[in-house]
């Protein structure tokens, strides 16, 4: 037996690069694996983000139109407002012109002095 046939392949320098364990195989394999996994996530980030800048696109075109209905909402409410204080001050008159009737009515329709 000579001392050259008991060295492992790997020893000599014109040979290959060792081969790799079973565990260095599977761990390239699965670092791969991971490697394209994240470049598919950055790829649907991607995605997502060119859809959130179209959604964010469209509804700045609205904001003109959202900013009319504002005012118009606006107005109407100070209508509406001006309309109940209007209606609470009649109520109120007839209220008093009422009871002017009822202490008429109260005195036989008659006043003094006439």
């Amino acid at each position: 037996m000579s001392s050259s046939t008991n060295r492992p392949p790997a020893a000599s320098s014109t040979s290959a690069p060792p081969d790799k364990t079973f565990f260095e195989q599977q761990r390239e394999i699965l670092l791969r694996e991971i490697g394209v996994s994240f470049e598919h996530v950055l790829a649907n980030i991607n995605k997502l983000n060119r859809s959130l800048e179209a959604v964010i696109a469209v509804g700045n075109e609205f904001s003109s139109v959202e900013a009319l209905w504002s005012q118009f909402e606006n107005v109407m409410a100070k209508d509406a407002d001006a309309e109940q204080e209007g209606q609470v001050a009649e109520g109120e008159d007839g209220d008093r012109e009422d009871e002017t009737e009822m202490s008429r009515a109260g005195n036989g329709g008659e006043r003094k002095g006439m």
